[in-house]
């Protein structure tokens, strides 16, 4: 069984090319498959799991449910397992797929939240504080955030010499270790600007190189956290009195809707956003519509029923 894991783990690196957090997570669902196989009948996880059949995966279907997990979480989880079993399908270990017949959940829809425009002023302004080279950080994470609708993992990820300042572009690297090229704004490059200058000192007591490396660091001079930047984005929404909890992904949510509803294509928000489905974009509509409708239902005279 731990052969097994090691050669799937290689195949997700080296042939689908995820990135670390869902190769994590696959061999995570997998490894707990493995152990409901085993607490159920006195047998090797090796054997249970090379044996299963498609009855069997719907009892483990009933079993999560009986966890009362999310919906969005079993079904991640049968698509491990589809994954796995595709896997071994393929190098010849077992001569069908026994997750393949099983019917997941279907997923509520799922709205995004945004921010409105004013309010991600009110986040961008609360964020301001005096020069220290931590205030500024934070000030161009939250900038660049917006600007150009980075995922929190690919702000962490950041290097220095990503930002190309001329070109006012950005280099990022997203799901499955893809790379696109996205546009920022000056207010965010500025603030950039304003943070390195701040931490020339810190990098250079660090060893950390001005022009490569990682672009926003921690106290340390160690490369920030994703945990890090996301209490970061508390502390502004709290100090911008803006009134609810939003997480990081929420400038990017803010991004996306405001480009649409300023006019930009789907396409081009798709490019930016690095989703490889048109359809993932499409919820930015929906979004749009719905706040439309609003604006109609309360300003219209004809429009109450």
């Amino acid at each position: 069984m731990i052969n097994i894991l090691a050669d799937f783990r290689t195949f997700l690196d080296v042939q689908r090319n995820v990135s670390e957090h869902t190769r994590m997570a696959y061999l995570r669902d997998v490894k707990e498959f493995g152990e409901f196989l085993t607490s159920r009948e006195n047998l090797s996880a090796h054997k249970k799991i090379l044996d299963v059949q498609t009855e069997t995966m719907r009892t483990y279907l009933t079993y999560l449910h009986g966890r009362k997990l999310k919906k969005v979480s079993i079904n991640r989880k049968v698509s491990s397992l589809r994954a796995f079993y595709k896997y071994l399908l393929r190098e010849g270990i077992i001569k069908s797929n026994p997750a393949q017949g099983v019917q997941t959940p279907k997923m509520e829809k799922y709205m995004p939240v945004f921010l409105s425009v004013d309010e991600v002023f009110e986040l961008l302004n609360a964020s301001q504080g005096n020069n220290s080279a931590s205030d500024l950080r934070d000030q161009a994470m939250l900038e660049l955030f917006y600007s150009s609708g980075l995922r929190l993992a690919e702000l962490a990820g950041l290097d220095t010499e990503d930002v190309n300042f001329n070109a006012a572009l950005v280099k990022l690297r997203g799901k499955g270790k893809k790379e696109r090229i996205v546009p920022v704004g000056a207010p965010a490059l500025e603030a950039i600007r304003k943070y390195l200058s701040a931490t020339e000192d810190l990098r250079k007591e660090h060893s950390a190189d001005l022009f490569s490396g990682a672009l926003f660091l921690n106290s340390r001079g160690k490369r920030i956290t994703t945990r890090s930047i996301a209490r970061i984005v508390d502390a502004a929404t709290v100090k911008s009195g803006i009134g609810r909890k939003i997480s990081p992904h929420a400038l990017r949510h803010s991004f996306a809707t405001h480009l649409l509803s300023a006019g930009a294509d789907l396409r081009s928000i798709q490019e930016m956003l690095g989703h490889e489905s048109l359809s993932t974009t499409q919820k930015y509509t929906a979004v749009n519509i719905n706040r439309l409708m609003e604006v109609y239902d309360k300003a219209h005279p004809r429009a109450k029923r």
